[in-house]
């Protein structure tokens, strides 16, 4: 028998790897409406509950500038530093068009086996 604690260390770990595996999905949807500041990806994030740190998203915004998705300016900042702001390529938009299009494919898949399983249960 499952204990509740081994449950819940089970349905935690997969709710970390679900958030994980959209988390380069979601931060390049961010970037695609404009020029955006990492800073804001981070509250945006953390708003709609993909939690994320500063230690995740700054090596991922490297990959993905280093594989041609993403680039950068600095702009002056008032009240400090200068800032970063990222801005999706062409090749970005291109592979967000991609992955935004497996997106859709996979709710309507998951949707169907979710279905599937409630028309299972006997009411």
């Amino acid at each position: 028998m499952v204990t509740q604690t081994i449950y819940s260390m089970n349905v935690e770990n997969t709710q970390v790897q679900m958030r994980k595996g959209i988390l380069e999905f979601c931060i390049l949807s961010i970037i695609a409406r404009g020029e955006v500041y990492a800073s804001d990806m981070l509250e945006e994030l953390t708003s709609v509950r993909i939690m994320v740190v500063e230690g995740t998203l700054y090596p991922l915004l490297t990959r993905l500038r280093k594989a041609g998705l993403v680039e950068y300016k600095w702009v002056e900042s008032t009240s400090g530093p200068p800032r970063k702001y990222y801005t999706l390529t062409e090749d970005g938009r291109e592979f967000l068009g991609v992955l935004t299009g497996t997106w859709k494919e996979l709710v309507v898949s998951t949707e169907q086996i979710i279905n599937a399983n409630r028309n299972d249960d006997p009411a």
